[in-house]
């Protein structure tokens, strides 16, 4: 049966588009998903918009279900809430997560769809995939009952480790940002705000998710003798230079890269699947609204990516709703 749905594509960097898509009938062990919400991470999805990923990294940022290739055209993105409309009996009818960019619907490996527990609103589902990085920053990190920590950069990523390691009994947790708007964030995270400028010194750890040379390089001076920090910002195609002349040697200064892509090796007996799913049951706290900063129809993405990627729009995650169309 032929039948359509309607995709975003980045038909060339700076400009993107809606188009229609061939939607194949789901074979054994597939399902076909008609979405509800998808989220746009204003980092690497306006990255990608503005055609920053380096080409040394084309392999390493596809989406698992991207078409296209960097710079474009290619349908990107990861954040996907939706209905399995067709299916495994197990699924039919649940709400579901998926990495898949956005789309009106599509078919994907049932194996490929994560159910969102019941206690987690669909609509706030759409943060599970910058939960699932959190998650796994914080088992890369390992921090520790009473730490001083401060995590720079309060996006989409920082604030969820922010989010997270607020629930730490005994921490110290900083929010860092030259956005002042931040503190508004960090208060409904439950966690604390401070400028660059300002922030506390002696950090045990320091989570780094500023995307800035400036904020890695204020993260060494925050930190104690023998302290971390955690690296998470994706630079694209930027050179980064660090003071590793000053402190770094003499205070002992340690700097680890986490990235999502690989489960840490510090939980490497626990699978893609099951960080996922803990990710989603994380999203049952409320407090993670707080994360969702904006809201626009599908058909308004042409309009509204190029207004992210620039700033027009401020965000973190910026949620995007789907028409509920016939299945034709």
């Amino acid at each position: 049966m032929d039948r359509t749905a309607r995709a975003f594509w980045l038909a060339a960097p700076g400009y993107g588009e809606i188009r229609e898509v061939a939607l194949p009938d789901p074979a054994d062990g597939e399902v076909l998903v008609r979405s509800l919400y998808s989220g746009i991470s204003r980092g690497t999805e306006t990255l990608v918009f503005r055609g920053g990923v380096p080409r040394s990294q084309y392999d390493a940022m596809r989406a698992p279900f991207q078409e296209g290739d960097f710079p474009g055209p290619v349908k990107y993105g990861y954040l996907s809430v939706g209905v399995v409309e067709q299916g495994p009996e197990r699924l039919l009818g649940r709400t579901v997560f998926c990495l898949h960019p956005h789309q009106t619907r599509y078919v994907v490996p049932a194996t490929a769809v994560t159910p969102v527990p019941d206690a987690v609103p669909a609509a706030r589902a759409v943060l599970a995939g910058t939960v699932e990085t959190a998650v796994n920053a914080l088992w890369d990190a390992a921090p520790l009952v009473g730490d001083r920590i401060a995590v720079i950069g309060g996006g989409m990523v920082g604030s969820s480790v922010a989010a997270l390691l607020a629930r730490f009994p005994g921490v110290r947790v900083q929010l860092v940002d030259t956005d002042p708007a931040r503190a508004k964030t960090a208060e409904a995270l439950g966690v604390g705000y401070a400028a660059p400028e300002d922030a506390l010194g002696g950090c045990d750890l320091v989570v780094h998710a500023s995307a800035t040379a400036q904020g890695l390089a204020r993260g060494l001076e925050l930190l104690a003798p023998e302290g971390t920090i955690i690296e998470l910002s994706w630079y694209g195609d930027q050179k980064v230079s660090l003071p590793l002349g000053e402190a770094f040697h003499s205070r002992r200064l340690t700097l680890r890269a986490s990235q999502v892509g690989t489960v840490s090796p510090a939980r490497a007996h626990r699978s893609y699947a099951e960080r996922l799913a803990l990710a989603l049951d994380l999203l049952a706290d409320p407090a993670l609204d707080a994360l969702i900063t904006g809201e626009s129809a599908f058909d308004e993405l042409p309009d509204v990516m190029p207004r992210l990627a620039s700033g027009e729009i401020p965000a973190l995650c910026h949620r995007v709703r789907y028409p509920h169309e016939p299945l034709t």
